[in-house]
């Protein structure tokens, strides 16, 4: 096992399932920002991997200080630690990405996990994808790298999807139901939406996740990603992919058949569960997650999505329509809103506005033929480079409408 963003809550849930599992899997490279050195100090000497990748330079003195540190409060003497391989700089996790493995984890988060993401499918690494946004921006350039069964969904929803297909055949699928928890605003309207704040909408009811998933659960954003993602790993068209709302979250996605049958995966909210079957796909891992409980009363409800108070998944789905750039746009957008958000300098209902109007500049028809990354590609011509070059524009973009 390979585990790209091990510091983080992917990958910090993914070592967890290890630890117990040893016989079964083994970690043989990490990879991490370098935000978090005391915790990466502390995976390094738990799981001894070969390789250790991280993005920022400067933290390769700082982590052998802190495996020192660590090694030293554990009682080891210097000689029973191996320092790992460290590889440092924004390709790091890229080039720890093609090694060899059995399964790379790919739990970054962001943009920037599109490039490890091609080089695991390149090198023939199955790759379980918790990262949604390198296959939302890349498209097309990743589904046509990846070999049959090689990209396996770790995101909860993907994987109920992937479960569920197993009740048939392709040709019998009608439609991919997305089950969403609603956020910390279910039930508001647009108007009452205006002035939250970003605590507010960091509170989410049913999960503990990073600050950019969170906020994007909040606006539905992520929602709105995982609509695309979904259309690409199933080879589903997107008005055939419904979004519903779920506020207890155990139901996590279903398949409705051609027949009617409506077949769901459910069971408790816990990360564990798709995290260890994308590590083991197809196989599945005794006790991974706790299942649901039938000796106590409960009740599972089901709402449909307030398209005016939350645009963001329609929006969504205009941008993976249109394919090409546009998610790219899209996704890199969002990023810049969300910290703009939590500094203070926009409201809550101008994250989504303001992606809506960047979208908008990306895909005016006068802008065809710029090559800054401004103009509109489509799937036919696009390229790594172009999606990049595209990303970097609509930061650009975003920044200026938001005041940065």
């Amino acid at each position: 096992m390979i585990i790209l963003g091990s510091t983080g809550s992917i990958g910090t849930q993914a070592l967890e399932v290890i630890s117990g599992r040893r016989d079964r899997f083994r970690v043989v490279g990490l990879a991490a920002g370098g935000g978090n050195i005391d915790v990466l100090a502390a995976q390094v000497l738990e799981f001894a991997p070969r390789t250790v990748a991280l993005a920022r330079p400067t933290a390769v003195q700082d982590l052998q200080l802190a495996l020192y540190a660590e090694a030293q409060r554990r009682g080891w003497n210097r000689g029973e630690m191996e320092l790992p391989r460290i590889i440092a700089g924004p390709d790091a996790a890229t080039e720890l990405a093609g090694e060899r493995a059995d399964v790379v984890l790919n739990g970054i988060t962001g943009s920037v996990g599109l490039l490890p993401t091609l080089a695991a499918l390149r090198a023939g690494t199955t790759l379980a994808l918790a990262n949604k946004e390198s296959l939302v921006i890349g498209g097309r350039l990743v589904t046509e790298a990846a070999a049959p069964g090689q990209l396996v969904a770790v995101d909860s929803e993907h994987s109920a999807i992937a479960q569920c297909l197993q009740a048939g055949r392709a040709d019998e699928v009608d439609r991919l139901v997305l089950t969403a928890s609603g956020g910390p605003f279910r039930g508001r309207t647009r108007a009452e939406l205006r002035d939250v704040t970003p605590d507010q909408a960091m509170a989410h009811p049913t999960w503990q996740m990073g600050r950019v998933i969170t906020i994007n659960s909040a606006t539905l954003v992520n929602k709105g990603l995982e609509l695309i993602e979904a259309g690409l790993l199933y080879d589903m068209p997107l008005d055939r992919i419904q979004v519903v709302v779920h506020p207890q979250s155990v139901v996590h996605s279903a398949v409705q058949y051609i027949d009617g049958a409506l077949i769901a995966q459910c069971s408790p909210p816990d990360m564990k569960l798709p995290i260890a079957l994308g590590l083991a796909w197809p196989e599945r891992t005794q006790g991974a997650a706790a299942p649901v409980d039938w000796t106590r009363a409960a009740s599972w409800t089901f709402e449909p999505l307030d398209g005016e108070a939350f645009p963001a998944v329609e929006l969504a789905r205009r941008a993976g329509t249109l394919g090409g750039t546009a998610p790219a746009v899209l996704n890199a957008a969002n990023e810049v809103c969300v910290d703009a958000f939590c500094e203070g300098r926009i409201g809550f209902l101008d994250i989504v506005d303001t992606i809506a109007a960047v979208l908008d500049e990306h895909c005016d028809p006068g802008t065809t033929g710029v090559t800054d990354g401004s103009a509109f590609v489509g799937d036919d011509a696009i390229t790594v480079e172009i999606v990049m070059a595209a990303d970097a524009w609509a930061r650009t973009a975003a920044r200026r409408r938001t005041g940065h």
